[in-house]
């Protein structure tokens, strides 16, 4: 699944957390959902932050 697709997925479970039509259960299980995405984004942005350091020192010492 790509950044922008966890993204998105993410929105869809606040979305459907802010209702009130959910189960307990349901509410756990995007919760759950949720915060693995969360982890995978933040990994992802991590690295983009790496790469992008990696690449302005590349430029720098250049």
């Amino acid at each position: 699944m790509t950044f922008e697709d966890s993204m998105k997925r993410l929105d869809e479970i606040v979305r459907a957390m802010d209702g009130d039509k959910l189960s307990l259960d349901e509410a756990l299980d995007l919760y759950k959902e949720g915060m693995e995405l969360s982890v995978e984004c933040k990994k992802a942005l991590e690295g983009a932050k790496l790469q992008v350091k990696t690449l302005s020192a590349g430029e720098k010492s250049e």
